[in-house]
């Protein structure tokens, strides 16, 4: 089956209708250095659909899966148990195939299910509104500090050295077509974040300061120091969590004087999926901030007959307002993973989510006693969820990490390979823990871990 439809004369057509001499006019603008010169090298030409899938089938097979080894990575994405209600929950046909809920009468379903998300968000993130979800943690990152940027009215945005490096860059990158100034730094190798640090480079052009919590390094500390500073200063604190799972132990960033949550939802109800789709979190602390919110916002309403109802409420994009008014350009909110994420919350209820991070906890502090036992291997943390950064002596982390996956476990992530070039973070190994960690898991990371740290450099 060939999906070429046009015939060469329909080509030419096309081409003599624009004015255009051959295909390749119309790639001019694209600098010659940038265009291939000839096919893919060492890519054939064309295949039957059974070959390639055998093909596709034969590299696959190279993987190490999360199910089929010891399984310690983390770093903003998480391996947790799903249950299998959840995936029959959101296949069903009315949330399946469910299109954005612009008109009510068709569609309460949806809008009922996402105002109960929005509800445990706001729960969860100690806030007073959150939104109908974002994209990803990092996208929902940076459009906490264009909202901070329109409530400040300033333009200087302080990173923490201590927020994921994929965030960081997410935001840089969308600030260079906003003209926003972004402060950020390297993290610092301690045993608690530089918290006083990151104070001292609040100013009073300062719109907000941005700190994951649980940090990269797994880190857990007191925001509310953060928070008054940034207050002091007329700034904004944008608080960014990644793991979900952990607030069901630790206090909750509004709690802590947090003005805008923002984070990762994948942990609860949806999988690792390879990288995604994800969805972003985003709540506010301060209900008079609801309008400078970004994507959509569902409310309660009654109809005419006084019957409860969903609509709605908010949702000044692009789409629907002249451009310079809009909160943000977002087309859409990750509908099916939001769901996923209410399904699974609802499931757990609050005992079982304390119960859920408790387990997370109870894990990750047997795993940091065994591998701080392990020669050449030191646990950095004083404080941690269920992610803590281990020092090694010798050999790069990198190294360890490739030499524990020959040997079939998923041994951790490197800081040196999120930070490349920060010499002080090449011995840096970052362990993730969840509840789906067996004890053997740990006891088989903490052999082949001792074994690879004594082996000579290559």
């Amino acid at each position: 089956m060939r999906y070429l439809p046009l015939t060469d004369t329909d080509r030419s057509d096309m081409l003599a209708k624009i004015g255009a001499s051959s295909i390749d006019d119309l790639f001019v603008d694209v600098p010659e250095v940038a265009r291939l010169d000839g096919p893919i090298r060492d890519l054939p030409m064309h295949a039957s659909e059974m070959a390639v899938e055998r093909h596709m089938k034969r590299l696959a097979g190279k993987n190490l899966a999360a199910g089929d080894a010891p399984f310690f990575l983390g770093a903003g994405a998480y391996r947790h148990h799903v249950p299998a209600s959840v995936d029959t929950v959101i296949q069903r046909g009315e949330f399946l195939t469910a299109y954005t809920p612009y008109q009510p009468e068709i569609a309460q379903g949806t809008l009922q299910m996402l105002f109960e998300f929005q509800t445990q968000v706001a729960k969860l993130y100690g806030c007073a509104v959150a939104n109908a979800s974002l994209y990803d943690g990092s996208t929902a990152c940076w459009e906490a500090v264009a909202m901070a940027g329109r409530v400040t009215k300033r333009k200087r945005a302080v990173l923490s050295g201590a927020l994921h490096p994929h965030y960081s860059e997410v935001v840089k990158t969308m600030a260079q077509f906003t003209g926003d100034e972004i402060a950020d730094s390297a993290p610092s190798i301690q045993t608690e974040p530089d918290l006083e640090g990151l104070i001292s480079r609040i100013d009073d052009e300062t719109s907000c300061v941005v700190v994951q919590y649980p940090d990269i390094l797994g880190r857990v500390s007191d925001l509310s120091k953060v928070a008054e500073a940034a207050h002091a200063k007329g700034a904004l604190l944008v608080a960014v969590n990644t793991e979900p799972v952990a607030l069901g132990s630790i206090k909750s960033p509004g709690e802590l004087g947090a003005d805008i949550v923002v984070g990762e939802g994948q942990s609860i109800g949806v999988g690792l999926q390879f990288g995604g789709p994800y969805l972003g979190l985003f709540a506010v602390r301060n209900p008079k901030h609801v309008r400078q919110m970004p994507g959509r916002l569902c409310g309660e309403t009654t109809d005419a007959e006084g019957k409860r109802g969903f609509v709605l409420t908010l949702s000044t994009r692009e789409q629907h307002i002249r451009r310079e008014k809009a909160t943000s350009n977002i087309c859409t909110n990750s509908g099916l993973c939001a769901l996923a994420f209410s399904v699974h919350m609802t499931l757990l209820g609050e005992r079982g989510m304390r119960e859920l991070a408790a387990e997370n906890h109870r894990l990750a502090c047997l795993a940091a006693d065994r591998l701080d036992k392990v020669p050449g291997v030191k646990v950095l943390n004083n404080a941690f969820f269920n992610e803590f950064t281990l020092m090694l002596d010798g050999k790069p982390a990198r190294e360890i990490v490739r030499g524990m996956a020959d040997r079939g476990v998923l041994g951790g992530v490197s800081l040196g390979r999120l930070y490349p070039g920060v010499e002080a973070l090449e011995h840096a190994l970052l362990v993730a823990v969840t509840e789906m960690t067996t004890e053997d898991d740990i006891e088989t990371l903490a052999t082949e871990l001792e074994a690879l740290v004594k082996e000579p450099a290559q």
